[in-house]
């Protein structure tokens, strides 16, 4: 991997430990020598993962729609800050000028990164690594949610396992460098189930 795109909030959450969290992935990224790429956003997950990989040295790429350019108060002193049309076209960039991804603490744009981009895995149109950074456990009632998908025969346990959780930046990273895509298609045929 030379590079990795982290999908987060544009919020910093309730408690500080969230803040605490984006840091440290920012610079594990960073100390790895890895480029950051993410939304353009300079206010909070978002432009705290930014400032924390440019801090120790490290290279970050912003893909920022125009219309949310003002919004989310687009990171001028990055790197590189691309300036785009559409979240479509944000979100192909992203993926695009990426070797994995990770989902940190977010709200429902950052669910929608992260389920996008676990879809195209299970479809087999990228096989990228994913990781979910789970900071004070704010993944578990996702992957309870996700257990019982599996039990109820909606997803393949090998689908299910595309997204590796992690609470720690440098553990997770290591993780997503061993990562073997499933070679299990995504159809479930009827008398499979």
């Amino acid at each position: 991997m030379k590079s990795i795109c982290v999908f987060c909030g544009s919020n910093p959450g309730n408690e500080p430990v969230y803040a605490a969290g984006a840091r440290a992935m920012g610079t594990e990224i960073a100390r790895r020598g890895l480029v950051l790429v993410y939304g353009g956003g300079a206010v909070g997950l978002m432009g705290i993962v930014a400032n924390a990989a440019l801090e120790a040295g490290g290279e970050v790429h912003g893909i920022i729609p125009r219309a949310l350019r003002e919004k989310e108060i687009g990171h001028f002193g990055l790197t590189r800050l691309e300036v785009v049309d559409t979240m479509h076209t944000r979100k192909a960039r992203m993926a695009e000028l990426s070797d994995g991804f990770i989902a940190m603490p977010g709200g429902i744009g950052t669910f929608e990164e992260l389920f996008e981009i676990w879809t195209w895995g299970q479809l087999g149109i990228h096989s990228k690594p994913l990781g979910l950074l789970n900071i004070a456990g704010f993944y578990d009632p996702l992957a309870s949610f996700l257990d019982g998908t599996v039990e109820a025969g909606f997803l393949k346990q090998t689908h299910r396992a595309i997204a590796m959780t992690d609470t720690e930046p440098a553990t997770l990273l290591d993780r997503m460098e061993q990562y073997v895509p499933a070679a299990t298609i995504k159809w479930v045929e009827k008398e499979q189930v």
